[in-house]
């Protein structure tokens, strides 16, 4: 009798889309990144047969994965393992919820991901600083943003410097700190220790924060630790930074954006800004901005600030889906 082949993610994941067909896959692609479609077509050509049977074996995984993750986003995994169970038996959904966290990595604190920011202000703004910031870490970047913004101004760059600094954090201390957030929640999703924090987490919480709360922590930073603000700074976007990117993305970004933030920003921009700006633009569309932007007068420095906001967000957005590309330190985003 042939030995069964044990197959790695990677080749159940090309046997699945090989399954789907080309429609399907097509929209999956949509959604990796540039590095896992490069794997992913590789693994594709190197099939030669699915059988059948193997087929139909991982369909039918997928599909328990699926199922057990939509339970997960209705109320975390011992909600979903104890639907499973009642539905497949206790060996059969223990099973699944390994796959499933071994697989795609389901993130703790998954619970607070769906919660409103200011139920979790209500019960971590009197936790230890270092608490504070090991959920913010592990939560949504926007969700961060505006707990950092309610938190103690006191509070907000000591926290965004230990999320900066945090590096790996054992599982025994997630759960502990999971449980207290949420106690149907009883185990950390994995073993190894998860990496957390980082330089990286705290400028994408400092992006989505309003600019007074950033100019304060960043200030604050700068003072204690002038190393680390200005690391943070060189991988921030700012609306100052839009003379950085190429006329084609600035072209991009006017089009997306609504004519009114783009007046209120441009009305206190710097000259350079205001240049690269209208260079982008018809001759017709500069004149009507000018004519527009003269007889608004004076303007709040919080609307411009907040409409300064909203293009930086719509910037990250649009390199999110990669329609534009932002040049950042290092050299690494440089196009040939």
């Amino acid at each position: 009798m042939a030995k069964r082949q044990i197959l790695t993610g990677k080749q159940k994941a090309a046997i699945l889309l090989i399954s789907l067909g080309p429609d399907v896959s097509a929209q999956v692609y949509k959604h990796l990144t540039p590095e896992e479609i490069e794997k992913l077509t590789l693994e594709i050509s190197s099939v030669k047969k699915v059988d059948g049977n193997q087929k139909e074996e991982i369909l039918e995984q997928f599909h328990e994965i699926a199922m057990a993750q939509d339970y997960i986003s209705q109320g975390g995994i011992s909600y979903a393992k104890t639907v499973l169970e009642k539905a497949l038996g206790e060996e059969k959904a223990d099973d699944i919820i390994k796959r499933l966290t071994s697989s795609l990595q389901v993130k703790p604190f998954d619970f607070a991901r769906k919660a409103e920011p200011g139920q979790i202000i209500n019960f971590i703004q009197n936790e230890h600083p270092q608490t504070i910031a090991l959920v913010l870490s592990y939560l949504d970047s926007e969700q961060s943003a505006q707990i950092l913004s309610e938190l103690p101004q006191e509070m907000q760059a000591d926290i965004a410097k230990r999320i900066a600094v945090m590096d790996s954090t054992s599982p025994e201390i997630i759960a502990e700190v999971e449980q207290i957030l949420e106690r149907k929640l009883s185990t950390t999703v994995s073993q190894d220790y998860t990496q957390t924090g980082g330089i990286q987490s705290v400028v994408e919480v400092l992006n989505g924060v309003d600019r007074s709360t950033e100019r304060t922590i960043l200030d604050t930073l700068e003072i204690d630790d002038p190393e680390l603000a200005d690391e943070i700074k060189k991988r921030m976007f700012v609306f100052e930074d839009i003379v950085t990117l190429d006329n084609r993305a600035i072209q991009r970004v006017i089009r997306e954006v609504e004519n009114d933030d783009l007046r209120l920003s441009l009305k206190v921009a710097s000259d350079e800004v205001k240049e690269i700006v209208f260079n982008n633009m018809s001759t017709r569309m500069v004149e009507t901005f000018k004519e527009e932007m003269e007889f608004m007068g004076p303007v709040r420095l919080r609307d411009v600030e907040e409409a300064q906001s909203r293009i930086v967000a719509v910037i990250r957005r649009l390199e999110e889906v990669g329609e534009i590309v932002i040049a950042r330190g290092g050299g690494d985003d440089i196009i040939v």
